[in-house]
């Protein structure tokens, strides 16, 4: 396939993965949001959810659900994101407060973050599988959202490249654990490095295995949120 192949067949995927964001735009809505995480799963580092509101004519080749991506491509996209969006967000939760209110919990409440952050204020939310309380924002849950909505893909690809950036730095600031190789989910090197170090501020205790495993006293200090 040429690049002028490719480019119409790109033209033609964004546009279908638009449809969501044109049925909201006919309903009147202006600022269209979308909402994603990444790092539910991990049992170290924090969960971070991102937002990003979209223009109509928005078009950027490649832009898909970020598991389907590999970390260059989505880090170039990321950028790319970045530049066309109009406006972006992206917020965390660490394990000190995930493990008080549970995953879920601190999803929400990333999400939430991210919202807030937004400028303009969106006045409808598309998001991945969940819903927000406590915001009077129009929204709608999506099953599958970041391969069915071209906001949503976005912010997914925002929310992992952003928290394997983190995880990256942690790795320099909790050595011995491989945070920047395996990004805090249960590797066998990641359980291994546990079991012989004990676990550190970024590990979730409420989340087996860690539960479990804990030996040792955690070792340094971590905010609650971030944005």
């Amino acid at each position: 396939m040429d690049k002028q192949e490719y480019l119409l067949d790109e033209i033609k995927r964004i546009e279908d993965l638009k449809r969501y964001e044109y049925e909201a735009y006919n309903k009147g809505f202006r600022y269209i949001a979308g909402i994603d995480e990444a790092g539910r799963g991990p049992i170290a580092g924090p969960v971070m959810a991102a937002a990003v509101i979209l223009s109509r004519d928005f078009f950027c080749p490649g832009v898909d659900d970020s598991k389907k991506l590999t970390p260059l491509k989505r880090s170039k996209l990321a950028a790319k994101i970045k530049e066309q969006a109009v406006s972006w967000s992206v917020a965390a939760v660490f394990p000190s407060y995930l493990d008080k209110v549970n995953i879920l919990n601190a999803t929400r409440a990333a999400m939430l973050l991210a919202v807030q952050n937004l400028s303009p204020r969106p006045d409808f939310l598309l998001i991945d599988a969940l819903q927000l309380s406590d915001i009077d924002i129009k929204q709608f849950p999506l099953i599958k959202g970041d391969s069915l909505s071209v906001s949503i893909a976005s912010a997914s690809i925002l929310a992992k490249v952003e928290r394997d950036r983190a995880m990256e730095a942690f790795d320099s600031l909790y050595p011995g654990y491989g945070f920047s190789r395996h990004k805090g989910y249960a590797t066998r090197e990641h359980l291994q490095s546990l079991l012989r170090l004990g676990a550190c501020a970024l590990h979730r205790v409420s989340f087996e295995p860690v539960k479990s495993m804990i030996s040792g006293a955690r070792y340094g200090e971590q905010p609650a949120l971030f944005e």
